[in-house]
């Protein structure tokens, strides 16, 4: 037998071999989702632009037609850091954002920061790991440490069934609904609003996993 197509034959039974279990190559092991919670910064603004923009883009849950400017994320950080309002975001361990959540005056004209309306949203590869949950848990301490009493969630009423099952996981209770008071993609679209009732400090949990 030549050399060549020996060559041939043994390199063909390499690659039809199986080894047994025992003398395999452990198969590789998946990254564990993980991430921490902080306080945005203004060098955050564009990566959270973009993950607005996706749903602005691709979704019925923000009413938005158009993706916000980075100079109108700008002026809402500065407003919402002027009033000492939580505006939070969630990183992985490399510091990609992975998503944010903040709240926003219920009532722009009033300064007690009583009642607030919040906003959360996750890149589209972190949802449906626990990260939701985390970063609005995260929120509401800092609410309560900032003396908010009344947390508000207007819910788009497409598609919005897992927005609607976490906050009512964390204590939010439907206080109506309004129909056609949105129109994207060619349809009218309503809102479910939700409120929780803040009720003395917590224990804060959840800010850091991995």
């Amino acid at each position: 037998m030549t050399p060549r197509l020996w060559g041939v034959l043994e390199e063909e039974y390499r690659q039809r071999r199986v080894l047994p279990r025992h003398l395999r190559a452990p198969a590789p092991t998946e990254t564990a989702f993980a991430w921490s919670i902080r306080a945005a910064e203004p060098t955050d603004l564009p990566d959270i632009r973009e993950v607005h923009a996706h749903y602005v883009r691709n979704s019925s849950v923000t009413f938005d037609g158009a993706v916000l400017s980075f100079a109108a994320w700008k002026q809402r950080y500065d407003q919402i850091r002027r009033r000492g309002l939580p505006f939070l975001v969630a990183v992985n361990p490399s510091g990609q954002l992975l998503g944010y959540a903040l709240v926003d005056p219920w009532n722009p004209r009033d300064r007690s920061n009583r009642v607030v309306e919040n906003s959360i949203y996750l890149g589209p590869a972190s949802g449906g790991k626990g990260l939701g949950r985390a970063l609005m848990e995260a929120l509401l301490d800092e609410c309560r440490a900032a003396g908010v009493r009344e947390v508000v969630a207007v819910i788009a009423d497409r598609s919005a069934d897992a927005s609607i099952r976490l906050h009512q996981r964390l204590g939010f209770q439907e206080v109506g609904r309004m129909g056609k008071v949105g129109y994207k993609y060619d349809r009218w679209l309503g809102t479910v609003t939700m409120s929780l009732r803040l009720r003395g400090p917590r224990t804060r949990r959840g800010a850091t996993r991995g």
